[in-house]
């Protein structure tokens, strides 16, 4: 009786798990004693479900801890839970639901139960009114969905579970359904769930009436995936430095001249500009383009917009989605133009952003009626000289944004009204001004008045306006004529193979020396452009010819692309030999996004507050040494002298002296002297 009574397995569960999961048939015994007090215990927690019951919370867990090693005993304990949770979820003690559910997970983790029936439940159990319980479960799905799809996609399952979220989304419990609605943008973030469904379930989400699903689902499409900064263009952007290195040795080691000097600036400016065009843009509208009808989308939601009550920041929000699916699937909603023009004024709240969304929103096939009353709004508010220089800069950085996007919106009264700004007293007006000059220079200089078309180039003669819905499609590649045609390149391929062929014969026959040509030989004789006496209607002819009869290799494209940028700097042929002065003013690039920095862009630097000029003032002070004459005595606790003591007197103690009487009776050149000797005595000191 004594050695059975030290038998303590039966209250220690922690070592009964531990001997079951080694040898699971010794102990079978032991495990079925702690089964039968677990279906006793639960028959009684089954009639109180709401109270706390410790002796079943320590059975579930050790049951789910070794029910990979009795299968067959345990195969209806995961549905027992199951049941119990949906039956009780909402009345249990939230410990003993916690359990239940973290003892579920186990089980899941050990693969004994089928994803679609845990997960439903798991987001069934999101009504519950427990925050941890809510995040526990959220990381579970997430992880689990995450799991399954790791090593290939199971489709069947992602649809059944896409479905159920798409009847949570609809569910009354606004907890309920906003979590589900962070699970799908967490699996999409992830690459998970990346598909057009997923996409297309959360555009159902910015209908909700309830505003955190609402903004939750905008932010979804407007917050917007960044792009990793991992560049493809590498190798491009190693070339232009490369150019960029040698035109500045060029200038360093040539002969210095103004004009040199110059060009050089000139080329290092173009360079800069091509390698600004390269850059990617640094959003990623995938969710955007994944949507199914953009059109009905964007009516309901500007339509939901007009009607709404929501607050102002969560306008914007719907303004701002509006205006990304009318830019970037270009869709024709002209109701959105008005409206908007309804919030720009300068006193208007976040006024910057609402101009950021009329630029967003226009897009070349927009009639240009309907963008010219948006521009005129623009500039009869904004571009007036009754507002500050910062509004004045704010507009025509606007007036610029939108006329990239719509160009035939801009009449040309209105752009030699604006042009005038050019030479503004305030450098911020000024320098808008000469970016909407340097923009229309490049798309229709038929419109500027012809001093401000800048001086002519190879490539602003060759600039065509194109009218409303054109599209220009070349059927050559622009820039091809440079090439050597197909003739030339094999009379220059049998050259070559005849030159070897001699030079192996010199070889064999004399070990002289050879003439061999010099590099920058070969380098003027790559500058040199067969086609630079050609009309343009003959280039045009040539460079297709040479699309359609070769392969260009990747060489022959860099050269194409040197020729291209050499046409921004070569002055036109057709000038009459007029001087006009080049002022390089910096482009305007358009794209599916417009960066809020571009409608912000005020030139100058902005008045510092009084706080911010104390943080400079302090800032400035740090490591530097105090202002003052130091002390010039060996010991600095020793007492000052009668002279230093007099200076610190008052002075109607000291002013009836003779010597403070009689320095105002001093000469002009008794001053000189007094001052000279002053100036000689502390020079002595210094030494």
């Amino acid at each position: 009786m004594a050695e059975r009574n030290r038998n303590q397995l039966p209250n220690n569960l922690p070592q009964l798990q531990n001997l079951i999961k080694r040898d699971p048939e010794s102990y079978h015994e032991e495990f079925q004693q702690q089964y039968r007090h677990y279906q006793s215990n639960l028959q009684i927690f089954q009639l109180k479900p709401t109270q706390y019951s410790e002796s079943l919370d320590e059975l579930v867990m050790f049951l789910c801890q070794i029910a990979h090693c009795y299968r067959d005993e345990l195969a209806e304990f995961p549905q027992q839970l199951i049941d119990l949770l949906r039956s009780h979820s909402t009345v249990l003690d939230a410990e003993m639901r916690m359990t239940f559910c973290k003892g579920l997970m186990l089980l899941r983790n050990k693969g004994l139960i089928t994803p679609t029936s845990l997960l439903e439940l798991f987001f069934e159990l999101l009504r519950c009114q427990d925050k941890l319980l809510r995040k526990t479960l959220y990381l579970h799905i997430v992880n689990d969905i995450k799991r399954i799809n790791a090593k290939h996609k199971d489709n069947k399952l992602n649809t059944t579970l896409q479905n159920f979220m798409y009847t949570m989304l609809r569910d009354s419990n606004a907890a309920a359904a906003k979590m589900s609605l962070d699970v799908m943008v967490e699996l999409y973030r992830r690459n998970i769930w990346h598909d057009e469904k997923t996409v297309n379930v959360i555009v159902t989400a910015c209908f909700s009436k309830i505003t955190k699903i609402l903004v939750t689902a905008m932010q979804f499409f407007l917050g917007s995936d960044e792009v990793k900064a991992e560049s493809d263009n590498d190798s491009d952007s190693e070339d232009e430095g490369t150019k960029a290195r040698r035109l500045v040795m060029g200038q360093t080691v040539n002969k210095k001249s103004r004009k040199r000097q110059k060009k050089t600036e000139k080329a290092l400016s173009v360079i800069r500009k091509h390698k600004k065009k390269k850059k990617p843009v640094p959003f990623n509208f995938s969710a955007l383009h994944l949507v199914h009808d953009p059109q009905t989308f964007a009516e309901k939601l500007f339509k939901q917009l007009e009607s709404s009550t929501e607050r102002f920041e969560v306008k914007l929000m719907m303004m701002n989605l509006v205006s990304r699916l009318i830019g970037v699937h270009q869709l024709f909603l002209f109701n959105f133009y008005p409206f908007v023009q309804r919030f720009l004024q300068p006193h208007q709240r976040e006024v910057t952003k609402v101009l950021l969304f009329a630029a967003q929103a226009t897009h070349e096939l927009v009639p240009p009626e309907i963008i010219e009353t948006l521009l005129r709004c623009i500039v009869n508010n904004f571009v007036t000289e009754r507002n500050s220089n910062d509004v004045m800069a704010v507009g025509l950085n606007t007036v610029r944004e939108v006329s990239a996007r719509c160009p035939l919106a801009m009449g040309e009264d209105l752009l030699r009204d604006l042009a005038e700004y050019k030479n503004y007293k305030n450098r911020a007006v000024m320098a808008a001004c000469r970016s909407l000059i340097q923009l229309f220079r490049n798309v229709n200089p038929e419109l500027l008045h012809k001093r401000d078309r800048g001086k002519p180039t190879e490539q602003s003669t060759a600039v065509k306006a194109t009218e409303y819905g054109e599209l220009v499609a070349p059927d050559y590649i622009p820039g091809a004529e440079v090439l050597p045609g197909t003739e030339e390149v094999a009379k220059e391929k049998q050259d070559n193979e005849d030159g070897w062929q001699s030079a192996s014969d010199d070889e064999d026959s004399d070990g002289s020396w050879q003439d061999v040509a010099h590099s920058s030989d070969d380098e003027g004789a790559q500058g040199e452009n067969p086609a630079e006496s050609l009309t343009a209607d003959e280039k045009k002819a040539r460079a297709s010819e040479i699309s359609s009869t070769r392969v260009l290799s990747q060489e022959e494209f860099k050269q194409i692309q040197q020729m291209q940028m050499a046409k921004e700097m070569q002055p036109s042929k057709s000038g009459k030999g007029t001087k006009r002065k080049h002022v390089e003013i910096e482009d305007s690039q358009s794209g599916e996004l417009v960066p809020l920095s571009k409608i912000e862009d005020v030139f100058g630097s902005k008045k510092q507050s009084r706080e911010e000029r104390i943080a400079t003032m302090k800032a400035g002070r740090d490591g530097r040494e105090k202002f003052g004459r130091k002390q010039q005595r060996m010991n600095p606790h020793a007492s000052t002298t009668n002279k230093e003591k007099r200076k610190k007197k008052p002075f109607m103690m000291v002013k009836q002296k003779y010597t403070i009487k009689n320095k105002q009776k001093r000469s002009f050149r008794e001053k000189q002297i007094a001052l000279r000797d002053a100036l000689l005595k502390k020079s002595k000191q210094k030494r």
